[in-house]
């Protein structure tokens, strides 16, 4: 089973490239969704996270935004919380990968944000970053309620530069020129990973991982 990751920085349009690989059959884990469940009510991190971050809960979910004020800007609060939520969608993610190889699937997709950040890379057997120009994304994330040009700084400070993730990337989806052009680009990619082996399901001892694209190039 070939294993993709997909990522991009906020305001990329990475939601709109998902949507497209989950329109053509593709299974695709959305590491954001995952979390999302983690913190609702019922969910297995609201306990931990409420004993480390008192008064976070409330009607017995986390709310996110009493939660994000605190970590926001704080790097040892914010590490405290991936302590105790990354291993929990690491087993969710586990558990996805192995009920789609039980059902056959050829590939899959890992929607990760902060894929290269976190070295989610070395499990994947290829990745995809989706890029705009600077404006576009700018204005994108400007839209978004109650967003402003301090916060979006903040948050951009914290994820790897788009440059960089397009160079390390082995396939590259410009988004902005519609969702047509989005959807011919991906399949394109699934064309040409279609003849790759999988290398990371079932599991496998470590192993160094080889771009198949020496030059990522644009799709």
């Amino acid at each position: 089973m070939i294993i993709l990751g997909l990522t991009g920085s906020i305001g990329m349009g990475k939601t709109t490239a998902a949507n497209n690989f989950k329109s053509l059959g593709v299974p695709t884990h959305d590491a954001d969704a995952a979390v999302h469940s983690l913190l609702v009510k019922g969910g297995d991190a609201v306990a931990e996270i409420e004993k480390t971050f008192p008064g976070v809960v409330h009607n017995g979910a986390v709310d996110r935004q009493r939660l994000g004020a605190i970590v926001f800007d704080d790097d040892v609060a914010l590490h405290r919380l991936e302590s105790i939520l990354h291993p929990q969608v690491a087993r969710h993610k586990h558990r996805f990968l192995a009920h789609a190889a039980r059902a056959g699937a050829r590939v899959v997709v890992l929607d990760v944000p902060l894929l290269f950040e976190t070295g989610g890379e070395k499990n994947c057997d290829g990745v995809v970053t989706v890029s705009a120009p600077a404006f576009v994304q700018t204005a994108r994330v400007l839209a978004r309620p109650g967003m402003t040009q301090e916060k979006l700084k903040a948050i951009l400070a914290r994820q790897m530069p788009d440059a960089e993730k397009r160079r390390r990337a082995d396939f590259i989806v410009p988004t902005g020129l519609g969702r047509v052009e989005n959807l011919r680009a991906i399949r394109k990619i699934l064309s040409s990973v279609r003849y790759w082996r999988g290398r990371h399901w079932p599991p496998f001892p470590a192993r160094p991982r080889i771009h198949r694209n020496p030059s990522p190039w644009a799709v």
